[in-house]
């Protein structure tokens, strides 16, 4: 693990699994069939088993594949909350959470990029892997907790319909492909 890896560590203390099965449970709660947060929630729970994936692979060959599978769920799933989402949490008076949400799929981007570089059987690969799981895990929760949440209550009906286009046209544009 890099210094760099062992700072962001330190910092990001991680949540109890307690903590973050209630914070998807009252996102579930909040979320309506086929509106902006159930189409993240089921994005969310894609990425999850996309790491699992990666890290249950026996092979080179195969933990590459999965990793690839993973990189482009992340990357079309965070392009798509980048493009339609942020701007609504920052509409909403949340800029810092939208600036600090930049900041951290960016952070996961670099990280991915970075994974590619290692050999994928060697510990350090599952060290750096399970440092980036960790690191979404700790954004999920956040959005999941509170973030999405406030949006979903504070948003006009007319905004969550728009919300829910931008996210289904942004994310349709890099489609995820299935776990």
């Amino acid at each position: 693990m890099s210094i760099i890896d062992k700072v962001v560590a330190a910092v990001t203390p991680p949540e109890s699994e307690e903590a973050r099965v209630k914070a998807r449970q009252d996102a579930e709660a909040v979320a309506r069939p086929g509106d902006w947060l159930s189409q993240i929630l089921d994005h969310h729970r894609q990425i999850e088993a996309l790491f699992a994936a990666v890290k249950a692979a026996a092979t080179p060959s195969a933990r590459r594949d999965a990793q690839r599978r993973l990189a482009l769920g992340l990357i079309g799933h965070s392009i798509a909350e980048e493009a339609a989402i942020y701007p609504a949490l920052a509409a909403d008076k949340q800029v810092g959470h939208a600036e600090l949400a930049y900041q951290e799929q960016s952070a996961a981007k670099m990280e991915m990029g970075l994974l590619e570089r290692l050999d994928p059987m060697s510990q350090d690969y599952l060290d750096k892997l399970e440092h980036i799981r960790g690191a979404v895990a700790h954004h999920v929760y956040s959005e999941e907790g509170t973030w999405f949440l406030e949006l979903a209550k504070d948003a006009s009906p007319e905004e969550q319909a728009m919300i829910t286009e931008r996210y289904r046209e942004e994310f349709d544009r890099y489609a995820m492909s299935p776990a």
